[in-house]
């Protein structure tokens, strides 16, 4: 570990995982990886893991200088709201040989999936540069909304909808979904909200019971609407938006409550440009 003397306050130190994500580079699970793989340097040293680093110091990660752009060590804050189509892979590598909603966004600076959506699937992903934020939103104890609309290939019946809202037991994860609600739409189709988010979730409970997904597209997350942006498309979140899911991510912090929705209060959005 470097030495980290000299009289200097201890509080002007930052880890390096947490100065990467501040920077935009990636969040801090992927800055570790990139640390133990060889990939930062500090000062010209190979950084280690849990290394803390003072801000003025050179780093340099992937073979590029990382450097402030606002004058105090962080990256202006950036916020997406994306429309994900299907085929779109929500990583930022290539391993899968598919056009990755990085590559699709083209933004001028360094920004990255919150969360992913299936290949398969399309809708709402945000993307941003600010790590920490995108830690609170990913942690499934804080229960933040995400809702979907769902077409399956048989006519949802209302044993399916019970069924679904009670929690399945997915025998591949080994564990029995949260309670969660559903609204059937049509008669192949249905509006669901999720306050978790495991691997393949909704087509593995529908699978449970016998059904397939056809189409699968996520229209909200948290306060966040996809409304009308054309798919493949995307904007950057309002202040507004942005100071209520912060605002949102404060009080599910110190309390565990999820946002509660116009669907569950009764009040269901119905202008279909608030989703489609």
């Amino acid at each position: 570990m470097p030495e980290q003397s000299g009289g200097m306050n201890r509080e002007e130190w930052i880890r390096l995982n947490k100065y990467l994500a501040d920077m935009g580079v990636c969040s801090r699970r992927e800055a570790d990886r990139l640390i133990e793989g060889g990939e930062v340097t500090v000062d010209g040293k190979c950084a280690v893991p849990g290394q803390k680093i003072r801000p003025e110091q050179k780093v340099v990660c992937c073979g590029k200088i990382i450097s402030g752009k606002d004058g105090k060590g962080r990256a202006q804050p950036v916020w997406l709201v994306v429309n994900k189509p299907r085929g779109i892979v929500c990583t930022t590598s290539h391993k899968d040989r598919a056009e990755t909603i990085v590559d699709m966004v083209k933004y001028p600076s360094r920004v990255y999936p919150v969360g992913r959506l299936d290949k398969d699937s399309e809708g709402l992903i945000l993307m941003t540069n600010q790590g920490d934020l995108v830690n609170k939103i990913m942690r499934s104890g804080n229960a933040h909304e995400k809702e979907y609309l769902v077409s399956v290939d048989r006519p949802v019946t209302k044993e399916f909808c019970r069924a679904m809202e009670k929690g399945i037991w997915l025998e591949e994860l080994k564990q029995t979904t949260r309670p969660c609600r559903l609204k059937q739409e049509g008669e192949k189709s249905f509006r669901i909200i999720l306050t978790q988010g495991l691997n393949r979730q909704i087509r593995r409970m529908c699978q449970a019971l016998g059904y397939q997904v056809v189409r699968l597209k996520r229209v909200r997350i948290m306060n966040i609407h996809l409304g009308s942006l054309k798919t493949g498309a995307w904007r950057k979140m309002t202040q507004e938006e942005y100071r209520e899911m912060t605002r949102l991510l404060k009080e599910s912090g110190a309390t565990n409550q999820p946002y509660r929705s116009r669907m569950e209060n009764g009040r269901e959005r119905n202008k279909e440009a608030d989703y489609e």
